[in-house]
């Protein structure tokens, strides 16, 4: 599948399928060629600061670059489900805190996808009949209903923290399935976007698929009119 970044800004990419498939190390509710992003600043930092709870203990997530950052429309398409009222929690990036959360890993998967998601805006692609998840949503924010027509570029939502995540980020991913308990992933690509890579050169790719640890912006917006449903400037 062809998407546009689905943000404005300066991300961090994680967790790349450019890097390994299945990308988070599962094939579990169609995450095979998932894709991570964090907003970071001109110095490449998901926050803006550190203190000793950086180390030792959680941090609010309102510290996070992402939070709360629109969150828009990869494609045109077709809104399918959402979900919301699942809580923002506090962030983490001690690595004695990440133990104890991923111990609890295992808990989480049993309670089902929502647990895992967060709060989600699932969209259906019009030309391919697949479905794209944005994951991870902060709690409130979503602003579109299922059976609503989106264009390339809505905003649909704002980034959170809810879920399976240590830190305030976007998780997205293509699938064959609404239903995420039994979806399969599908293989996607990015449509022109500016990507720095970690020796600091930079290039405006105009299909393909960021690397790890890469940062990415949109190079060019999806076209204004949605009556040209998947077609680009």
């Amino acid at each position: 599948m062809e998407l546009f970044l689905p943000f404005t800004g300066a991300w961090k990419v994680q967790n790349s399928p450019a890097n390994r498939v299945p990308s988070h190390g599962t094939d579990l509710f169609g995450t095979r060629y998932a894709i991570d992003f964090t907003a970071v600043d001109t110095r490449g930092r998901t926050a803006s600061s550190r203190s000793l709870r950086s180390v030792l203990a959680t941090e609010p997530a309102e510290l996070f670059l992402a939070y709360g950052q629109e969150v828009t429309a990869p494609c045109p398409g077709t809104v399918r489900a959402t979900h919301d009222g699942e809580v923002d929690h506090a962030a983490r990036r001690s690595q004695l805190n990440l133990i104890g959360y991923m111990l609890g890993q295992p808990a989480r998967i049993r309670q089902g996808p929502d647990a895992v998601a967060g709060n989600h805006v699932i969209l259906e692609e019009p030309q391919s009949g697949r479905f794209i998840a944005m994951v991870h949503l902060l709690n409130g924010s979503i602003l579109v209903r299922p059976g609503q027509q989106v264009a390339a570029g809505q905003v649909l939502a704002r980034c959170g923290n809810s879920g399976n995540s240590t830190q305030p980020h976007l998780h997205l991913q293509a699938m064959d399935s609404l239903d995420l308990r039994r979806a399969r992933g599908v293989p996607i690509v990015f449509r022109d976007f500016h990507e720095q890579i970690r020796s600091g050169e930079t290039a405006v790719i105009r299909r393909g698929v960021p690397a790890n640890a890469s940062v990415v912006q949109p190079a060019r917006g999806p076209d204004p009119d949605p009556g040209r449903s998947g077609r680009y400037r």
